[in-house]
C-alpha cells in the first residue's frame, strides 16, 4: 500500500524524529469522541489551535457488522483528507489541513490521522432556522443562503463528491451572523465532517436523493416557502424552473419524500 505522510512545518518541526502516530493516540486535548477505534479532538501548540480525528483500527467485528448492515465502515482518516483537498481545489469553502497520515496493510488495524486548523468564531446553520423564528430575514438574505447552498452542492455533486451527512449542522458561517442576520454575496460558507464523503468519478442518483433530501429535512425549521424552494431547483439543476420540473420533476420527487421520511422518522424521535 502507497504510504501517505504529511505534517505542515510547524508541526513537523515540533515533533521531528517522533514517533507521531504514537504520539497522537495519547496527545492531550479536548476529547469529543473517543469509541470505535476513533478519537476526536482539539488541542493547542505554540498557541495555534487544532482538530484532530485520529483512527485506530475498528476491529473487523466492527466491519463485519457494518457489511452486514449494508453500510460502508469507516476504516481510515483518508476520506476526509482527499475530500478536503478536492473542495478546496473546487473553491468550496472547508478546513484547513495541518497534517495528515496512514500506516498498515490490515484494514481492521490501519492507523490513520487527519489534523485541521480550527475553525474560530463560526457557527452552525442549524441555528438560523432557529434565530429565524425570532428575527424574520430579509429577502435577500434568505435569497443569498438559497443560492449559495445550491451552488455549494452543485459543485459538489458534479465533481462527483457526496457527503453522506450532509445536514445544515455541517455547514458553518461567522458567528457574527448571531448579530447582524444577514447573509451577503461575501459570505462565506464553510463544509466540515467529511469523514463519510464518497469521492469517484460521477454520483449516483441516489446518493444525490440523499445529500438532498438531508438537507431539506435539515432545513425544516427555516420554514421555506416554494418559492425558496423552487430557487434551490433552479441554482442547483442550473436550468430555468419550467426546465428543471419537465427534465427532473421525478428526481426532486425522490428528494421530497426522501425529506419527508426523515421528519417524520425525527417527529417519532421527537413528539414534542
Amino acid at each position: 500500500m502507497k504510504s501517505h505522510f504529511y505534517l505542515r512545518k510547524e508541526l513537523a518541526e515540533a515533533w521531528q524524529d517522533k514517533d507521531v502516530f504514537s504520539l497522537l493516540k495519547t496527545l492531550p486535548g479536548e476529547v469529543f469522541r473517543d469509541k470505535e477505534g476513533r478519537r476526536t479532538m482539539r488541542f493547542e501548540k505554540a498557541g495555534q489551535r487544532y482538530f484532530l480525528k485520529y483512527h485506530a483500527g475498528v476491529g473487523w467485528a466492527e466491519i463485519i457488522k457494518n457489511l452486514f448492515q449494508f453500510r460502508m465502515p469507516i476504516i481510515s482518516a483518508r476520506n476526509e483528507w482527499q475530500a478536503i483537498k478536492r473542495l478546496h481545489e473546487l473553491g468550496i469553502g472547508t478546513m484547513t489541513l495541518a497534517g495528515y497520515g496512514e500506516r498498515g496493510l490490515n484494514p481492521a488495524r490501519r492507523e490513520s490521522f487527519v489534523i485541521t486548523d480550527e475553525l474560530t468564531d463560526t457557527m452552525s446553520l442549524e441555528h438560523v432556522g432557529l434565530q429565524w423564528q425570532e428575527r424574520k430575514p430579509r429577502f435577500s438574505t434568505k435569497q443569498n443562503l438559497i443560492r449559495k447552498l445550491a451552488e455549494m452542492s452543485r459543485k459538489m455533486h458534479q465533481a462527483g463528491i457526496n457527503h453522506r451527512d450532509y445536514y445544515l449542522c455541517h455547514v458553518l458561517l461567522t458567528e457574527d451572523f448571531a448579530e447582524h442576520n444577514q447573509i451577503t454575496a461575501a459570505t462565506a460558507l464553510y463544509l466540515i465532517d467529511l469523514h463519510r464523503t464518497q469521492i469517484r468519478r460521477r454520483v449516483p442518483e441516489r446518493w444525490l436523493v440523499k445529500d438532498l433530501g438531508s438537507l431539506y429535512f435539515s432545513a425544516h425549521e427555516v420554514k421555506l416557502s416554494q418559492r425558496d424552494k423552487f430557487r434551490f431547483i433552479q441554482h442547483y439543476s442550473g436550468l430555468t424552473l419550467r426546465q428543471a420540473l419537465n427534465q427532473q420533476g421525478d428526481f426532486w420527487r425522490k428528494v421530497e419524500t426522501r425529506a419527508q421520511v426523515l421528519l417524520e422518522k425525527w417527529h417519532r424521535h421527537n413528539p414534542s
